[in-house]
């Protein structure tokens, strides 16, 4: 089976993404598989195989291997005597900005191009934390109180202390901060306003309860995942995620009881039908006294959350044999055409 994978971008979360590309490639050795780079610039490059590695990236070397173009159903690799199509279905693995914001998502729906991972109408509800409450909460789905506050218009936060302070629209936990007293806010603020305008207050609740749970539709129904209950000091930092995107083994299953592990999945199916079709996504959960809350929706994954899964490359091939279609809409001119022989011309 032919896969390209598409990492790098235009974001925080670039390197990151390049650490999941290289992890999802060794646990889908059976695949025959492509690479296809973006830099921060927005242009694509053809890396091979013996150059997937992370300082293939670092050291530049990426800019003497193939330059690709996106073009009508595919890449095109352009060169002196001719050019080469590569059209294959891609996993977008771009983290953060660019792959999870729907712009990659819209160029490949705009050229025809067949892809894993979250449609533009996805991306854009679960790129940004502050609308993914409102669609969660909106579908049944319950989260915690929070509150919203950007650059200029920094309101007094109602909000007791301790709370948490997260950018709206960034993952891998950059810029989050836990604030326990009015002498640490004013740090906390600068520093997640240095990553975005948007910003998220919830209340910190120390040792609450974690779960995350993944999942996909093929055929019209919902594999899920193993639940997993990470193991976390007070929350997940962005070091202890950049390790998380490197793993490979299969986690230990969360020992939780059968009725949670319902609630779990009812919660993701209401979310994931049917905005998620043709991605792979992982929904954080926290449960409080048997409620169930949505904490965050990951459309990209780190690793593509492989180590959730029996049979991970089963995964990525179910998916791929049950990807949405677009409906082509084909342009006739009737209404020109009647128009002009009516006017005789």
């Amino acid at each position: 089976m032919k896969l390209a994978i598409l990492f790098g971008g235009a974001s925080y979360e670039h390197e990151i993404s390049i650490v999941s590309a290289i992890t999802v490639k060794g646990k889908l050795s059976n695949f025959d598989l492509s690479f296809i780079f973006c830099d921060q610039d927005h242009r694509f490059y053809l890396i091979d195989d013996a150059n997937m590695k992370a300082t293939t990236f670092s050291r530049a070397k990426h800019l003497k291997m193939p330059q690709l173009t996106l073009v009508k159903g595919g890449f095109e690799q352009r060169g002196l005597f001719g050019s080469k199509m590569h059209m294959l279905p891609i996993l977008n693995l771009i983290h953060g900005g660019d792959g999870e914001d729907g712009s990659i998502a819209a160029l490949f729906d705009f050229y025809g191009v067949s892809f894993i991972g979250p449609r533009k109408e996805a991306s854009m509800l679960s790129f940004d934390k502050h609308y993914t409450k409102w669609f969660a909460q909106s579908m049944g789905v319950q989260t915690l109180p929070y509150e919203v506050i950007t650059r200029n218009n920094s309101k007094t936060i109602a909000t007791p202390y301790p709370f948490i302070i997260k950018p709206s629209c960034l993952g891998s936990s950059i810029g989050v901060s836990i604030v326990r007293q009015e002498s640490e806010l004013a740090y906390a603020l600068d520093v997640a306003f240095e990553f975005d305008t948007t910003l998220l207050i919830e209340p910190f609740i120390s040792g609450v309860k974690e779960y995350n749970l993944a999942g996909y539709s093929s055929r019209g129904e919902i594999t899920y995942s193993i639940v997993e209950e990470p193991q976390k000091v007070e929350f997940l930092d962005f070091e202890k995620k950049y390790l998380d995107f490197s793993r490979s083994a299969k986690v230990t299953e969360a020992v939780v009881s059968d009725t949670l592990v319902s609630q779990l999945r009812d919660a993701f199916k209401i979310l994931y039908t049917p905005l998620f079709e043709g991605a792979l996504i992982r929904c954080d959960f926290f449960e409080i006294d048997g409620v169930v809350y949505l904490n965050e929706i990951n459309p990209i994954p780190g690793s593509m959350a492989n180590y959730l899964f029996e049979d991970f490359s089963g995964a990525i091939n179910a998916l791929l044999g049950s990807l949405p279609i677009k409906k082509e809409i084909r342009i006739q001119y009737d209404y020109i055409h009647s128009i002009s022989q009516a006017k005789g011309k």
